[in-house]
C-alpha cells in the first residue's frame, strides 16, 4: 500500500502487527527518449506492486539520486555524494525512531549504489543493532537479469531494457538501434565527453524490445522483490 494513501493513526495501527516498510529509491535523469524520471518511476512501481498483496506501506519515491555524469543533458539531475548520503541516514534514523524494525531500500539507479556503505555502517551503530536493512537494486536481481539475457545481453542504459509502458513518452520515434557505448568508457568519462559519445542519451543496443519481453522482465522483478519483502531479512 502507498504511504500516500493513508493517514499517520493507520500506520501508527499497522505497527503494531508488523514492522516492515519500503522506501524506494531512483534519480532524475535522462534516458534517451524515455522518461527523465524512469528510475524513479520504476523503482516506485515495481515496489508497490511487489508490496501490495503483503500489505506493506511503501514510501514515496526518493526521486533524485547521484549522476552528475549526465549533467550536460537538461532536466538531470544530481545531489553530490555527501548530501545523498546524509538523506538517507536522516530516512534510516526517522524510520528506525518510529518502530520500523525491517526496511527494504529497493533501488532503480545504479549510481546510488554508494549508499551500500551508508547502510553497513549505519547498521553497525549500537542503536540500531535491532533493525534490519535491506538494500535491493531490482533491476540488477538475478531473476530480471536471467529473463533479460534470453533477449539481449546488452542491457545499457536508456534503451529497451528500461522501456515500459509507464516509461515510454507518447509521440517519440526512436531508431531501430544504435552501437553500444563501452562500459569502460562510461566509467572514466566526463558529463561532455558522455553527451558526445551517446547524443541522443541511449547507451547502444535496440531501443525497444516485444511487449511480451518487457512484461516477461516486469514480472520477474515484482516477484523477486516481493520474495525479498516477505522472506529476505536475515535474522
Amino acid at each position: 500500500m502507498r504511504i500516500f494513501d493513508t493517514n499517520w493513526m493507520q500506520i501508527e495501527e499497522y505497527l503494531g502487527h508488523d514492522d516492515r516498510i519500503v522506501l524506494p529509491t531512483g534519480s532524475t535523469e535522462q534516458h534517451g527518449f524515455l522518461s527523465l524520471g524512469t528510475d524513479a518511476i520504476l523503482a516506485e512501481r515495481v515496489s508497490i506492486e511487489a508490496a501490495e498483496p503483503l500489505g506493506v506501506p511503501v514510501l514515496p519515491v526518493l526521486p533524485f539520486g547521484m549522476a552528475p555524469y549526465f549533467n550536460a543533458y537538461p532536466g538531470s539531475m544530481s545531489l553530490r555524494l555527501s548530501t545523498y548520503i546524509e538523506v538517507m541516514r536522516d530516512l534510516l534514523d526517522v524510520l528506525a525512531s518510529q518502530g520500523f524494525r525491517r526496511i527494504a531500500v529497493i533501488n532503480g539507479h545504479g549510481g546510488n549504489a554508494p549508499v551500500g556503505g551508508l547502510i553497513r555502517e549505519w547498521l553497525c551503530e549500537p542503536k540500531n543493532e535491532s533493525v534490519r536493512v535491506l538494500y535491493h537494486s531490482w533491476y540488477n536481481g538475478p531473476q530480471v537479469v536471467e529473463v533479460a539475457n534470453e533477449y539481449h545481453t546488452d542491457q545499457m542504459h536508456g534503451a529497451w531494457v528500461e522501456n515500459f509502458p509507464w516509461t515510454n513518452i507518447e509521440g517519440t520515434v526512436t531508431p531501430e538501434s544504435r552501437t553500444v557505448v563501452p562500459r569502460s568508457k562510461l566509467m572514466n568519462l566526463g558529463p561532455k565527453a558522455i553527451r558526445e559519445l551517446a547524443p541522443d542519451g541511449s547507451m547502444g543496443g535496440p531501443y525497444a524490445e516485444s511487449p511480451e519481453a518487457m512484461q516477461r522482465i516486469w514480472e520477474a522483478g515484482v516477484l523477486e522483490v516481493r520474495e525479498i519483502i516477505e522472506s529476505g531479512w536475515v535474522n
